[in-house]
C-alpha cells in the first residue's frame, strides 16, 4: 500500500473508531432503555493481596492499583510496557536494548538503567516470585487473574528492591471442578497478529487441576530506515503450565512452570537533531556523514539511519507454593528458580557509517567472539506464618527470605573501518589536519599508520549477590474503627563482582590504542588533544586492559599513568532496616482515613562498565613523572552506596453514592544516596546523589455510572526534583555531573498525568448480543527525557541546556468496540490505541561520536505510534 493510500486508510480507521466511540458515550440512554439490567451491583469488593493477605482493596491503608484482567484487554496492554495508559503514576521505557536498558519509575521515582549492575527501585513479582531485573519481566501478560500497582516503597513485604513502588501480577490457578478454556486472535496494522490461548482441566475432581496457557505475538518494526531496515518490532512466544492439587481442606500445592523466547530487532532510535559537524566527513575521508533522516521530519515519519539492531533472550522458571493451615496459624512456601539470557547486537552507532560492532556481527570480528548479552540465574526461598491473636485482634505475620543470584554480563565490541574517521570528523573537525586520530596512531608506531579497524574487546563481568531477610508485618485492631499497622524486616546484602577480559586486541602493530598511547607517553601529542585522543581512540568497550607503557616510563600497565580500562575485583556489603507504620480509621462501611510513614532501601552494588576503576588523576601522575615526584595514583571505586528512601502518606479511601470509589493519596518521598546513571558518549557512569525528592497527591475515581456504563478518572501530580543542594558530600569524580542535576525535575516524571475512561456494557435491542464500548484518554504534561539537563564543554566551565530534553505534553486516545454472541462464547472486536497517531520520545540521549558541547547529534528512542486492528475471542 503506497504511503498516501495508508495515511488515508488511517485517517478513516480513526474516524470510525472515535465517530462510533463518541456516538455511543453521548446516547447511552437509548441502549440502556432495550438492555437487560445487570445482577451486581458495582459495589463488590475487589480483592487483592497488597499484604500479602486477601483484602478489599478499599480497606488496605496503601495507595494500591487494582487492575483487572478486562481492563487490560480493552486497553490493549499486552506487557508492562504499557500500563501507563491504565496508572498516571507509573512509567515505563526501554533505549538501545528492552532486556538491558528498561526503567520503571512509581510517582516520578526510578532507576535509569542500561547496566545490568543496576537494580530496579519498582519490585515486579509474578505470582509471588521476584523477577531480578525489569528485562526478566517483560513477558507478554496472558491468562491473569489481577494486577496490582503497589505505590511507595513496598520493602517490609515485597523484600528486595521495592524502594519506589512493586507491581504485583498473579495468574490464574487451574479449576478443580470444570473444564474451561479460552482462544483469543487478533490481526493489526504493521502485520500485527497476536494469538493466546489456554485450557484448565480437573485432573482428580475437587482434587487436582492442569492449567496450560501461551501467547504468541509478532508485529513488523515501526521504525525504518530509506532501504526498508526496521527496527522495534515484536517476535515472542511464551508457555506456562500450572499443576495445582489440593488434597485435603487445609493444604494446597501449586506448581509452576514458564518458557519465554524474543527474537526481534530492537532499539534503534530516531536523530532528532544532527551534528553542525556533519560538512567534515568528507574532509575527513568518509564517504557519507551517515544520517540520511533527521530532525522533526525524521521523527515524525519514524525513520531511522542505522543497520539492523537485534536483541533477544531465552528465559525459563520453576517455582512452587505451599500453603498449610495448621489450625493456629497458615504456613506459605515459596520457592523458585530462574534462568535467563539475553543477547544484542548493534551496528553503526546510529547512524549508516561502519563505526563500530556491539556483539557478534561484524565482518572484521575475530571468528567465534561472543554476543554481547546477560545470563542471570536466580534462585528464591521465601517462608511465612501468619495467624490471628486476642480474639482476632492481632493479625501477625512473620517470614524469612533468601535469594542467590549470578550474573554473566558479556560486552564485546569491534571497531569497524569508519570509526577512526568519524572520530576525527565529529570530535575534532579541522582542529588538527584532515585525520588527526590517525596522525597520533602513526607518531606512535614510527610513522606507520595504524587502522583501529578489526579492533576488539571481549569484555566480561561476574557478579554473585546473595539477600537474606527476616520481616514481620502485623495489624492490630484497636477498635471496630481503629487499626495499627507495624512492619519491619532486616536485609542483609553482599556482592561480590569482578572484571575481566577474554580477549582483546593488543600491540602497537596492531592496536590503534596502543600507539596513541604511546604517543600521548612520549609527548608526541599536542596537549590539547591528548585527552581527546585517549578517550575516543582507546574507545572504553574495545580496548585491552594489557596496554603497555614505554620502558623509559617504567612499563609496566599502561592503565597505571592513563585514565584506560584494568581488570578489578571487589566486594560489597550493606544491611538495613525497613519499617512501616500506618493508622487506619474506618469512619463507616464508606469511608477509610489513613495516614503512614515507611521506610524503604535499594541495594548498592557495582557499576558493570569497562571505565568503572580506571586511574582519576592520570595528570597529577604524569606530571609526578616528569619532575621524578611519585604521586599515588588514585582509582575510581568501581562499587555504588545503596539508595534509601523515606516516605510519609496521607490517605482517603471512600465509596460514593453507592457505587463510585474515591481514593485520594498525599505523599512526600525523600530519597538520600539516590541512584544515577548517565551515558556520557563513550562510557556508563553510575553514581549516587545526596538527594532526590517526589511529592505530591493522587486520585482515582472508579465504579458504575448506571446499569451499562462505568467510568474511571486518574490523576497524579507529583513534583519529582533534584533539590539544590543534592551534590553534598557527593564523591570527587560525580560532582561535575551531580552538580549539573541539582535544581532539575527527574527524568520521565511529568508534573501532572492523568487518565480518564468510559464503558458501555450492554445488550443491542432485544436480539441478545452484547456490546462493548470503551475509550480512553491519556494525558501527559511535559517531561525531561535526558538523564542531565545541562551540557558542558571540555573546560567544565560553560554549561547550556541539552538539545531537546524536554517531551512536550501530549494526549493519547485509545478505543475498542465489541459485539458478543446470545450464548457468551464468542466476541469481535476492533481497536485502536494512540488514535491521534502522537509521535513522543521515551528516552533522548546523545549520539556516540558525534559531536560536542554546542554541536552535539541527539537520538530519541520513540514510543509507539497509532495500532489498529481486530481481535476475535472464544471461550469455552
Amino acid at each position: 500500500m503506497e504511503e498516501r493510500e495508508m495515511r488515508r486508510f488511517n485517517r478513516v480507521i480513526t474516524a470510525a473508531l472515535c465517530s462510533t466511540v463518541c456516538s455511543v458515550m453521548l446516547m447511552p440512554a437509548a441502549f440502556a432503555q432495550t438492555a437487560e439490567a445487570e445482577e451486581d451491583s458495582g459495589n463488590e469488593p475487589i480483592i487483592v493481596t497488597a499484604t500479602l493477605r486477601a483484602m478489599d482493596v478499599q480497606d488496605i491503608p496503601l495507595a494500591v492499583t487494582a487492575v483487572a484482567p478486562e481492563a487490560l484487554e480493552r486497553q490493549g496492554i499486552n506487557d508492562i510496557k504499557n500500563l501507563a495508559a491504565i496508572s498516571p503514576s507509573f512509567n515505563i521505557q526501554s533505549s538501545q536494548t528492552e532486556t538491558q536498558g528498561t526503567s520503571i519509575k512509581i510517582r516520578g521515582v526510578g532507576t535509569t538503567g542500561n547496566n545490568t549492575g543496576l537494580e530496579s527501585s519498582v519490585g515486579v513479582f509474578i505470582d509471588g516470585v521476584y523477577q531480578s531485573r525489569p528485562g526478566v519481566a517483560l513477558g507478554d501478560l496472558v491468562d491473569l487473574e489481577r494486577l496490582e500497582i503497589l505505590r511507595g516503597p513496598q520493602g517490609t513485604l515485597f523484600g528486595r528492591n521495592t524502594s519506589a513502588g512493586a507491581l504485583n501480577v498473579t495468574t490464574k490457578r487451574p479449576s478443580l471442578s470444570t473444564t474451561e478454556g479460552f482462544v483469543n486472535a487478533s490481526y493489526g496494522n504493521y502485520n500485527f497478529m497476536n494469538l493466546q490461548a489456554g485450557v484448565s482441566v480437573p485432573v482428580v475432581q475437587d482434587v487436582a487441576g492442569l492449567r496450560m496457557s501461551g501467547t504468541w505475538r509478532k508485529r513488523d518494526g515501526y521504525l525504518k530506515t530509506p532501504s526498508g531496515v526496521e527496527s522495534n518490532d515484536r517476535d515472542r512466544y511464551m508457555l506456562r503450565g500450572q499443576l495445582y492439587v489440593e488434597p485435603n481442606a487445609d493444604v494446597s500445592i501449586r506448581l509452576l512452570a514458564d518458557y519465554a523466547k524474543t527474537d526481534e530487532q530492537c532499539c534503534q532510535a530516531v536523530i532528532v537533531r544532527e551534528t553542525e559537524l556533519a560538512p567534515f566527513s568528507a574532509l575527513h575521508g568518509l564517504a557519507s556523514d551517515g544520517v540520511d533522516q533527521s530532525g522533526s521530519s525524521a521523527l515524525n515519519n519514524l525513520s531511522i539511519n542505522a543497520k539492523n539492531y537485534l536483541n533477544g533472550s531465552k528465559q525459563w522458571g520453576v517455582s512452587g507454593e505451599l500453603k498449610w493451615d495448621l489450625g493456629g496459624a497458615k504456613l506459605t512456601y515459596i520457592g523458585s528458580y530462574r534462568k535467563f539470557d539475553s543477547s544484542s547486537t548493534t551496528t553503526g552507532g546510529f547512524t549508516g557509517n561502519d563505526t563500530y560492532t556491539v556483539g557478534n556481527g561484524a565482518t572484521t570480528s575475530r571468528p567465534g567472539i561472543l554476543p554481547s548479552g546477560d545470563h542471570i540465574k536466580t534462585m528464591t526461598q521465601e517462608l511465612r506464618i501468619q495467624g490471628t491473636a486476642f480474639n482476632d485482634k492481632l493479625d501477625w505475620l512473620i517470614g524469612g527470605f533468601y535469594g542467590d543470584e549470578d550474573i554473566t554480563a558479556d560486552q564485546t565490541m569491534t571497531l569497524n573501518a569508519d570509526f577512526q574517521k568519524t572520530n576525527s570528523a565529529f570530535n575534532f573537525a579541522n582542529l588538527a589536519g584532515s585525520n588527526p586520530l590517525l596522525a597520533f596512531t602513526r607518531a606512535g608506531n614510527g610513522g606507520v599508520a595504524v587502522d583501529a579497524n578489526g579492533n576488539y574487546a571481549e569484555n566480561r563481568f561476574l557478579q554473585n549477590a546473595k539477600s537474606w531477610s527476616v520481616f514481620t508485618h502485623n495489624v492490630l485492631s484497636i477498635t471496630e474503627k481503629l487499626s495499627l499497622t507495624l512492619g519491619a524486616r532486616y536485609v542483609k546484602e553482599e556482592k561480590e563482582a569482578s572484571f575481566s577480559q577474554l580477549g582483546a586486541t593488543t600491540g602497537a602493530g596492531s592496536s590503534a590504542c596502543q600507539a596513541t598511547t604511546n604517543a600521548v607517553l612520549a609527548g608526541q601529542v599536542p596537549s590539547a588533544l591528548q585527552g581527546g585522543a585517549i578517550l575516543l581512540n582507546c574507545f572504553p568497550f574495545a580496548v585491552s586492559t594489557n596496554l603497555t607503557a614505554p620502558a623509559a616510563l617504567g612499563g609496566g600497565l599502561a592503565s597505571r599513568l592513563l585514565p584506560l580500562p584494568r581488570a578489578w575485583s571487589d566486594t560489597f556489603k550493606d544491611d538495613e532496616i525497613t519499617y512501616t507504620a500506618q493508622v487506619g480509621y474506618k469512619a463507616n462501611e464508606d469511608l477509610l482515613l489513613y495516614a503512614g510513614y515507611s521506610h524503604g532501601f535499594k541495594s548498592g552494588g557495582f557499576n558493570l562498565d569497562p571505565m568503572s576503576a580506571v586511574l582519576q588523576n592520570s595528570a597529577a601522575v604524569l606530571a609526578g613523572l616528569q619532575t621524578g615526584t611519585v604521586v599515588a595514583p588514585v582509582y575510581a571505586e568501581p562499587d555504588f552506596k545503596s539508595e534509601k528512601v523515606n516516605q510519609i502518606e496521607i490517605g482517603a479511601k471512600a465509596t460514593l453514592f453507592g457505587s463510585i470509589k474515591a481514593n485520594l493519596a498525599l505523599f512526600d518521598m525523600k530519597m538520600s544516596d539516590f541512584q544515577v546513571l548517565e551515558f556520557t558518549g563513550v562510557q556508563f557512569l553510575t553514581f549516587n546523589v545526596n538527594s532526590a525528592r517526589s511529592t505530591g497527591a493522587e486520585l482515582e475515581l472508579f465504579g458504575k455510572l448506571s446499569d451499562n456504563i462505568s467510568a474511571n478518572v486518574s490523576a497524579t501530580y507529583a513534583n519529582s526534583r533534584y533539590p539544590g543542594n543534592c551534590a553534598d558530600g557527593v564523591v570527587a569524580a560525580a560532582l561535575p555531573s551531580t552538580r549539573r542535576l541539582c535544581g532539575s525535575s527527574l527524568t520521565n516524571a511529568p508534573k501532572f498525568a492523568g487518565v480518564v475512561g468510559l464503558t458501555y456494557e450492554g445488550q443491542v435491542s432485544d436480539s441478545g448480543w452484547g456490546l462493548l464500548v470503551n475509550g480512553n484518554i491519556n494525558y501527559s504534561d511535559r517531561r525531561r527525557t535526558s538523564t542531565i539537563p545541562l551540557d558542558v564543554n571540555t573546560a567544565g566551565t560553560v554549561t547550556a541546556p541539552v538539545p531537546l530534553d524536554y517531551q512536550d505534553a501530549y494526549f493519547k486516545m485509545n478505543a475498542r468496540i465489541g459485539l458478543t454472541t446470545p450464548d457468551e462464547q464468542f466476541t469481535f472486536e476492533i481497536w485502536g490505541t494512540n488514535l491521534s497517531n502522537e509521535i513522543t520520545r521515551g528516552i533522548t540521549a546523545n549520539t556516540p561520536l558525534r559531536g560536542g558541547f554546542g554541536t552535539r547529534s541527539r537520538i530519541g528512542f520513540v514510543e509507539e505510534p497509532r495500532m489498529y486492528g481486530m481481535t476475535v475471542r472464544a471461550k469455552f
